[in-house]
């Protein structure tokens, strides 16, 4: 089966992905408690990278369903007037950011911010940190959107950010995307997947120092139950609005069978995660 729509382009376009994020917005809430857990595995080495203090100001980027910027939140001191730290989570689609406002609700060091990356209503040198998890790749002007970053950071500043590894080693995507007959909207994941093309932008734009790691992660699932449903819900929102019911039923019917073919003697399946992690200093 095809997805159809256009030829697979890893190269964003503004307005279609937009209109991805607001339709996918209430898939992405809908999910983020239960996957609280893989989001942490996620936000830990991410937010170890920006050694975060108490009085620091950290800039969200595409900030979504509230992670990581709800969890640093919670571990600042807003108490302390004007030396204390706090948080801003930003994202151009301010229905993306609904979800993190209902579990950001009550964290003090919290605020929210509908923010163009390419434009951030921010002033130069305004902030001590920044962290974007798995936004970048979706901004047309990723150029721009890094400018942006090392403007709006402070001198000695950090920026870490987390974008997609090469499609063949993140189980999920790779599986899902061949039960859909392959989706053109899913290239844009792996725009940076290449070793050193994020790390380039950062350094043109006069950051410093770059490190750019891989980050591997595995785990075993269980194939008798959908763990896969939510990455389909999220990551393929555009697909499964072009389906009907019974078209949404077959391919359901083979991931299960996909599932079932990878699954091991152990009765497991390994699911496998492969993302880069990019340290940048101002």
């Amino acid at each position: 089966m095809s997805a159809g729509g256009p030829a697979a382009d890893p190269h964003p376009v503004r307005e279609r992905e937009i209109r991805r994020w607001h339709d996918s917005g209430q898939a992405w809430d809908r999910w983020a408690d239960s996957m609280a857990d893989p989001a942490a595995r996620l936000n830990q080495p991410l937010l170890a990278a920006l050694a975060l203090q108490p009085h620091h100001t950290l800039l969200d980027l595409a900030s979504g369903a509230g992670e990581p910027a709800i969890t640093a939140a919670k571990d600042m001191n807003p108490a302390q007037g004007s030396e204390g730290g706090r948080v801003l989570a930003s994202d151009l689609v301010p229905a993306m950011l609904a979800g993190a406002r209902r579990r950001g609700a009550g964290v003090a060091a919290l605020s929210f911010l509908a923010a163009d990356m390419t434009a951030l209503p921010l002033a130069p040198a305004s902030v001590d940190r920044i962290s974007c998890r798995f936004g970048l790749m979706f901004v047309p002007d990723a150029a721009g959107a890094v400018a942006e970053m090392h403007r709006v950071l402070r001198p000695g500043g950090i920026a870490a950010l987390l974008c997609w590894g090469p499609k063949a080693d993140n189980t999920l995507f790779r599986l899902l995307d061949e039960a859909l007959g392959g989706v053109p909207e899913l290239a844009v994941l792996f725009r940076f997947a290449e070793e050193g093309a994020l790390g380039r932008l950062f350094l043109d734009v006069g950051f410093d120092t770059v490190s750019e790691t891989s980050l591997e992660q595995s785990a075993l699932a269980d194939p008798a139950k959908p763990f896969w449903r939510p990455t389909l819900d999220m990551a393929f929102t555009p697909a499964l609005a072009r389906m009907s019911a019974e078209g949404r039923a077959a391919v359901e019917d083979r991931i299960t069978a996909a599932v079932a073919l990878e699954t091991k003697m152990d009765g497991k399946i390994p699911v496998h995660l492969h993302a880069r992690l990019l340290v940048a200093h101002k």
